[in-house]
């Protein structure tokens, strides 16, 4: 069979499937593939879900447990976290005119409303008066801040800290340390929409990836305030942590705040505000039902969306007895706590097809009413953080293009290219300051290619991966170590070139690989970071799994046609190739694999597929294949149920490592992952734990987790979640499909869970006819971001 290059993959297999994670009901039948290999055996497991256990308040309805996240969410606890501090810097510039835009909406929506004379204004006329106010203050700061600014001139407050902060690290005046325990500001209970950052000034440093532990003293003051609510201590630390150093008196004011701490639902913040507010507080209080559609918004964030349509948050506002969705709506806008976006759609109503608004009418509807039955708009409610974010990365991506000069002459390198999709994705470079690049595997090389031409010419170039396995790989494809770091690194500035006085990486080109992983906020942060002139390349496979974190960067720069495409023609060799390319396009086909590079294995049942697994991984694989058990990758499609990764691993560190798990449940050899932060794992090993904390060797880098991080930030791996497993490779991959998984595959999930390995895959196959299903009929889940329509209204190179 012919293997199909992965470049043409449907845009919208880039899309996460992070909710699918969590196992679900059989189905019947068996894809044949080649030939089975191993003994039979029989193990048993006891089936059970995996979750993040939340916390009962203790009074009233407050109690309940945590819903279950899958690999995805389980990263968005610290994102959360840090979200206070990731919009600390804009929400500064914004406190004096905030207010005023909020009382603009306010009075924007009352004088439309006045004007009308004889009728009131529909709902949707009154938000895009009162957007239209928003939107034009907007532009008129904007348009005072046009021109350059000098690094550090105009900042004030918190915004000079961190940049004298940043300054003092870079030139060796203070160590990094120094700023680490200085605590964060407390946010408002609400806030305004901060103003839109400047696009082209590049950021003078990476925003924190998680929230700062909180004072003891912080911690204690909300203990206090939580043990007076009914709700237990063990909140206090990561309340304080979400809320700042005046958490305890927000809670006070605002019990319903408690459901910005991750884990906690609706339901047990409701008896914390009884406890402390008396019965009179009612489900349609103002406080109550503004922290719900903020809550809602960041439940939505954790499923990869950045923005909901308005009626499916007055539905999730109707499942928490909220007796009027439509004023809570109304009401959050007012007080700062979510932002109001009108996106058109098509005459049918049927909008773009991958779930997002067709066009961007920026609130220029015309004021009339027939207007809105003209050209119909599809409201949206987002959160600022990343509404911010998409508005700022699409207008420094159309920045970058802009920029761009023709500079150097890539001729000769083009035309020395290995083949000929380097070549030509080596001359779009060379003309353009933003370019996408898709392909599979063996398409790495031809960035790889471009970071040596780029080289060769005299240019600072530099490729980012997500893992530092891809690190690895990238460094070897282009010859040169410094060529490649993680995309992470180069953001905290552990790696890369270091960055100039105004903030901006010193490169000439940029490329990053793995494109897809990149989240809406990481995305913005590195494009900020990008000065004028800087050629930016988003390399990555469009069929795998997308980001942890909110957004569909790499699908919308696609789809918007914001840039040039270069779609690689080389496809990835072998039986695995052939395989996963026919995946990409909705097609599980025989393959022949005479070397036994794919194997199925059928199961009757999860305890089966357990026991296989442990044989493939510690035998059947090194014997008959020649790949050891350290080399050898198990990927499950989810982390609870009778045969997740939690119980995968549990059986295989009885076979592989045991021991009494005296560490927090390490042992030294453990094979683990470590998660510093949300949507990054790195693998390692357990060496030794101490008062320190938990000592690992994350290949050949020594790394201390902090004991009280353990429990939250490391887990065995010698099985994976697909999320977790990607961007990265290895030589042998163990698929673990048992019957009760069958509702959480994906086409995308099956595609990345499958090219994860090398030379051999085997897949312990007990879904039956589900597996095909999947891969022909269930694409991509639907992300709501607004980044294409934003891409969409940019003005072209030729028009500006």
């Amino acid at each position: 069979m012919t293997a199909h290059p992965r470049g043409e993959a449907p845009d919208s297999a880039a899309e996460n499937e992070e909710d699918r994670e969590e196992t679900g009901t059989p189905a019947a039948g068996t894809p044949g593939t080649a030939d089975a290999a191993a003994d039979e055996g029989d193990a048993t497991t006891a089936a059970d879900t995996d979750g993040t256990s939340a916390v009962a308040t203790g009074t009233g309805t407050g109690t309940g447990t945590g819903d279950a996240r899958d690999a995805g969410a389980e990263h968005a606890q610290d994102a959360d976290a840090a979200s206070a501090e990731e919009t600390g810097a804009a929400e500064a510039g914004a406190q004096e005119t905030g207010a005023q835009e909020t009382g603009a909406q306010e009075t924007g929506a009352q004088e439309t409303k006045e004007g009308s004379g004889t009728a009131e204004l529909s709902e949707a006329e009154a938000e895009l008066a009162a957007q239209r106010e928003l939107r034009r203050r907007i532009e008129q700061r904007k348009a005072e801040k046009e021109g350059p600014i000098e690094a550090g001139t105009k900042l004030s407050g918190p915004a000079a800290d961190l940049l004298a902060a940043v300054r003092a690290v870079e030139s060796g005046e203070k160590p990094g340390t120094a700023f680490f325990d200085s605590p964060s500001p407390a946010p408002a209970p609400r806030r305004a929409p901060a103003p839109a950052p400047t696009p082209h000034r590049p950021s003078p440093g990476p925003r924190p990836a998680a929230a700062r532990s909180a004072s003891p003293e912080a911690a204690a003051s909300v203990a206090q305030v939580l043990t007076e609510g009914g709700a237990p201590g063990t909140l206090a630390a990561p309340a304080a942590a979400t809320l700042g150093e005046q958490a305890a008196d927000i809670l006070r004011q605002d019990p319903w705040q408690l459901l910005s701490v991750p884990g906690v639902r609706p339901e047990q913040a409701d008896g914390f505000a009884r406890a402390l507010l008396g019965p009179e507080c009612g489900p349609d209080d103002g406080m109550r039902t503004a922290a719900l559609v903020a809550w809602l918004l960041e439940r939505a964030a954790l499923r990869g969306h950045t923005a909901l349509e308005a009626d499916e948050v007055r539905a999730g506002l109707a499942g928490f007895a909220v007796a009027d969705p439509e004023t809570a709506v109304q009401n959050a806008v007012a007080e700062g706590v979510v932002l109001v976006f009108q996106e058109g759609v098509d005459a049918a109503g049927t909008g773009a097809p991958d779930g997002t608004a067709e066009s961007h009418e920026d609130a220029e509807v015309a004021e009339d009413g027939a207007a809105d039955e003209e050209e119909p708009v599809q409201v949206l409610l987002g959160l600022d953080r990343y509404a911010l974010a998409e508005e700022s990365l699409a207008d420094g991506l159309g920045r970058l293009v802009n920029s761009c000069e023709k500079g150097a002459d890539w001729t000769e390198p083009a035309a020395a290219a290995p083949s000929p999709s380097a070549g030509e994705l080596i001359r779009t470079a060379a003309t353009t300051g933003l370019v996408v690049h898709s392909g599979g595997e063996s398409a790495r090389a031809e960035p790889a290619a471009l970071i040596a031409a780029a080289h060769a010419l005299g240019l600072r170039a530099l490729g980012t991966t997500h893992s530092a396995d891809g690190q690895r790989r990238l460094a070897a494809a282009v010859g040169d170590p410094r060529s490649a770091v993680t995309l992470s690194a180069l953001l905290s500035g552990e790696s890369g070139p270091g960055r100039d006085a105004d903030g901006a990486f010193a490169l000439d080109l940029l490329v990053v690989l793995d494109a897809p992983q990149l989240d809406v906020e990481t995305a913005a942060m590195l494009v900020e970071s990008l000065a004028d002139g800087t050629r930016l390349v988003l390399s990555g496979d469009p069929g795998v799994l997308g980001s942890a974190g909110a957004g569909r960067v790499f699908a919308d720069v696609i789809a918007a046609r914001a840039c040039p495409h270069v779609v690689s023609r080389t496809p990835d060799p072998g039986p695995i190739g052939e395989l996963v390319s026919g995946i990409g396009i909705g097609e599980l086909a025989q393959v022949e694999a005479p070397g036994k590079e794919v194997v199925i294995v059928p199961v009757r049942d999860a305890g089966e597929a357990v026991h296989r697994t442990v044989q493939l991984v510690a035998d059947s694989v090194p014997r008959a294949i020649g790949v050891p058990s350290d080399d050898t990758q198990v990927i499950t499609v989810g982390h609870g149920g009778s045969a997740g990764t939690k119980a995968l691993n549990t059986a295989l560190k009885q076979r592989l490592n045991p021991g009494p798990g005296r560490f927090g449940g390490f042992d030294p050899g453990d094979r683990v992952v470590h998660v510093p932060a949300p949507g990054r794992v790195v693998p390692g090993s357990v060496v030794s734990a101490d008062a320190e904390g938990l000592h690992l060797d994350c290949a050949g880098t020594p790394v201390v987790v902090p004991a009280d991080r353990v429990d939250t930030s490391v887990r065995h791996s010698w099985a994976l979640s697909a999320h977790q497993a990607a961007g990265m490779r290895w030589p042998a991959a163990v698929v673990v499909l048992p019957g009760d998984a069958a509702q959480g595959l994906s086409r995308p999930w099956v595609y990345t869970a499958f090219s994860r390995g090398e030379r051999h895959l085997s897949v312990v196959h007990g879904v039956d006819q589900a597996l095909p299903r999947a891969v022909a009929e269930v694409p991509a889940q639907e992300r709501t971001t607004r980044l294409r329509p934003l891409l969409e209204a940019l003005p072209t190179p030729d028009a500006s």
